[in-house]
């Protein structure tokens, strides 16, 4: 097998998983709130909270699974997630109070998401694909996420229509226990593939990869990115159709708009990895970022209707998750690939963070000023504060600069 054969293989390996993944995510937050508190006979904020709490374990965890998918290889974490994310929906699936849903679709699933996505499989592309093509695999791959972002709304909705949800949800669990296998052979291609690493990359430990990082004003400009990152599509994403129903735009216009989103997302993501290969990064992810914050003064400015919001979906859905390609082939040109999960993960955290506070101060500005007028302001105001913090990055191998080589 040539090493362009088996990189198309693993490029393919991880699609299904990264599909598979956000895609069941991204499913279960957004289709199973209605009918499990209908049918549990609870508030909406229980389950609400069970996915916030899914976010956090999410992004406080993937440092800790990058550094063990670093040091000890993506095949068992890749396994282990999938027994996890199963374990978590068919629990979900026979619940019998709010503390089970909490554990189950908080805590498994939350460890498992972070098993099973982008920094453990960039763990491994980066270890196996040359540093000139990096963003472009990173692309490829977060295209595939994004892809199953889009296609497993559908999937979920027909489950929960003809078995109900309780049913739907040990389907899901069918579907995420391939991963198991797919990751095996995905680690298996990145294993066999791996590109040798300068001598100092093999010899450092976590620790003064960490310090190094940490001591580099890039690595925390990247890191404030992120949060940005987070808070936009998070905000926009658990409140648009609220925001629009509020203004007398009917739900389906809303539910039709976060496919779209979805749906461009895949486009957009695979061109900003294309174009990380061929320009400066950090210009790449300036652009994203400014660009986003100009979407949202254009859609705000024009009069509201059902094809302004599908332009304005459409728009920002090709920004959506473009960021996440160019952010981590930074993490690997500079620092290198040998803890790429692990730092990958640090920076993800952040975005985490701000996935929090997006939908959480989304919530409470509204409840306190009665409208979104305050958060709408605050999301373009940090695509504007992103955009400025990427242009001083420097994106030169440690090595380059004379600084010590942590990875």
């Amino acid at each position: 097998m040539t090493s362009n054969q088996r990189i198309f293989r693993a490029l393919f390996a991880v699609a299904l998983i990264l599909g598979i993944a956000m895609g069941t995510r991204n499913a279960f937050s957004g289709l199973f709130l209605q009918p499990v508190s209908a049918d549990m006979k609870w508030g909406r904020e229980v389950f609400s909270f069970a996915v916030a709490l899914q976010n956090l374990v999410w992004g406080a965890s993937q440092p800790f699974i990058g550094y063990i998918a670093d040091r000890y290889g993506a095949r068992r974490v890749l396994m282990a997630g999938a027994v996890l994310y199963a374990l978590g929906l068919g629990w979900t699936a026979f619940l019998s109070n709010t503390f089970t849903l909490a554990i189950s679709g908080g805590i498994l699933m939350g460890v498992a998401i972070a098993c099973t996505t982008y920094s453990v499989a960039y763990s491994v592309l980066g270890k196996m694909v040359p540093p000139e093509r990096r963003a472009w695999a990173f692309g490829i791959s977060a295209a595939a996420g994004s892809f199953g972002q889009f296609f497993m709304i559908p999937v979920g909705q027909f489950f929960i229509t003809q078995n109900g949800w309780s049913a739907s949800l040990i389907g899901l669990a069918v579907i995420t226990a391939t991963i198991a296998p797919l990751g095996w052979y995905f680690a298996k291609l990145g294993s066999e593939g791996k590109l040798p690493q300068p001598a100092a990359a093999t010899q450092a430990s976590a620790g003064e990869a960490l310090r190094t990082a940490f001591a580099d004003r890039s690595y925390t400009l990247l890191t404030l990115g992120y949060f940005v990152c987070g808070f936009q599509v998070v905000f926009i994403g658990a409140h648009l159709t609220p925001y629009l129903l509020d203004k007398g735009i009917a739900a389906r216009v809303g539910v039709t708009a976060l496919a779209l989103v979805g749906l461009f997302n895949c486009f957009g993501t695979y061109l900003a990895g294309v174009l990380a290969g061929k320009l400066p990064k950090r210009y790449v992810l300036s652009f994203i970022y400014f660009m986003r914050s100009v979407v949202i003064v254009i859609f705000l400015a024009l009069p509201l209707s059902e094809w302004t919001v599908y332009a304005f979906a459409a728009a920002i859905g090709f920004l959506w998750l473009s960021t996440v390609p160019p952010t981590n082939a930074i993490i690997a040109q500079v620092y290198g690939v040998r803890y790429l999960g692990m730092l990958g993960g640090i920076v993800f955290f952040s975005h985490q963070i701000g996935s929090f506070l997006g939908a959480w101060l989304g919530g409470k500005l509204y409840d306190v000023t009665g409208n979104y007028n305050t958060v709408w302001m605050l999301t373009i105001a940090l695509g504007v504060f992103a955009a400025i913090v990427h242009l001083p990055i420097d994106e030169r191998a440690l090595e380059s600069r004379g600084a010590p080589v942590p990875a």
